[in-house]
């Protein structure tokens, strides 16, 4: 697949605070990239170089090719960009204004007028259209603020915490929009909401203090740096043993490199609780054991870390 984004040694410094450290990376055609990081990690800085609303210090960044510094209203042209104030006009009509947007696109009459229509039904905008915007509510403020950035059928999408502000209603839609947008154009989607991230995106980008800490798809970044998790559920069988004796036991399998007691809101009478950590798969081996033992198996599975675990796990640190 070829690279829609192309970003090499990005760098940027206001004075001498460094918002961008070296960030590099690529995003090819028809992926859904979440791009995530805590505040001040410079994630809307790296957005604002990508559309040439500031210059980088440093480095580099194309899109479609295209140098995002030496023809910025080239690079415009193949982009779609909501910032995270969405850029309307309350007093206009919803047609009114998508049809400046294609105004100031330099897109002709007709071809303005199929635009305006493709964008609104895309949007659910339709019924709309000729709808004040400054009464619209937050959600369908969004969408008109979607439609705007897909008017001119651009490659790329850059959506910058789209989902902001809304109630969960309103964010399931907005998030079945992007969804849907997804399967056409390539997105990358900046937001504090990661399980929006997890439901929506191929793809995460982590930075933190400037440089990028992961890079990878959803649940391979998910699942990192944690090795495996093991939740395992016992009852007394045909003997009862404490929970110390148990995680002597499991302790001396292979490959097991910690095994803790966790309490549970559902455990029933006499449930035991563990997590097992290990270098490898090792639930056939915990299996043979807890039989061994005389123990009642109520439950073994493999624990995934969620998308908040991990970012928390790395950023907070500043690793």
């Amino acid at each position: 697949m070829s690279s829609v984004i192309d970003v090499k040694g990005l760098g940027k410094r206001y004075g001498e605070h460094i918002a961008l450290d070296g960030v590099d990376f690529s995003i090819a055609r028809g992926e859904v990239v979440g791009f995530l990081g805590p505040n001040g990690a410079g994630k809307t800085t790296t957005m604002k170089i990508l559309t040439g609303y500031i210059a980088p210090s440093s480095g580099e960044g194309r899109v479609m090719g295209l140098d995002v510094v030496g023809e910025p209203v080239a690079v415009r042209r193949h982009l779609g960009y909501l910032p995270e104030a969405s850029p309307v006009y309350p007093e206009m009509q919803i047609q009114e204004f998508l049809d400046f947007v294609g105004r100031i696109r330099g897109l002709e009459r007709s071809e303005r007028a199929s635009a305006l229509d493709r964008a609104m039904v895309r949007t659910g905008l339709t019924e709309r259209r000729k709808q004040t915007i400054g009464t619209l509510s937050k959600g369908f403020k969004q969408r008109v603020g979607i439609a705007q950035a897909i008017l001119h059928d651009p490659d790329l999408l850059i959506l910058d915490e789209p989902t902001s502000g809304l109630d969960p209603n309103q964010m399931g839609e907005i998030r079945e929009l992007i969804r849907d947008l997804g399967r056409r154009k390539t997105v990358l989607l900046s937001t504090h909401i990661l399980s929006e991230v997890q439901a929506t995106c191929d793809r995460v980008i982590i930075i933190n203090r400037g440089r990028v800490v992961a890079d990878g798809p959803t649940e391979e970044v998910t699942s990192q740096r944690d090795g495996e998790r093991i939740h395992l559920s016992l009852a007394p069988g045909e003997v009862t043993l404490s929970k110390e004796a148990i995680i002597q036991a499991l302790s001396g399998i292979a490959g097991v490199e910690e095994v803790s007691s966790i309490a549970t809101a559902e455990a029933g009478e006499g449930e035991l609780n563990f997590r097992v950590h290990a270098g490898e798969d090792v639930r056939a081996a915990l299996f043979r054991e807890v039989v061994s033992m005389g123990l009642v198996l109520l439950e073994l599975h493999r624990e995934r870390s969620n998308l908040e675990e991990v970012f928390r796990r790395l950023t907070v640190s500043g690793s």
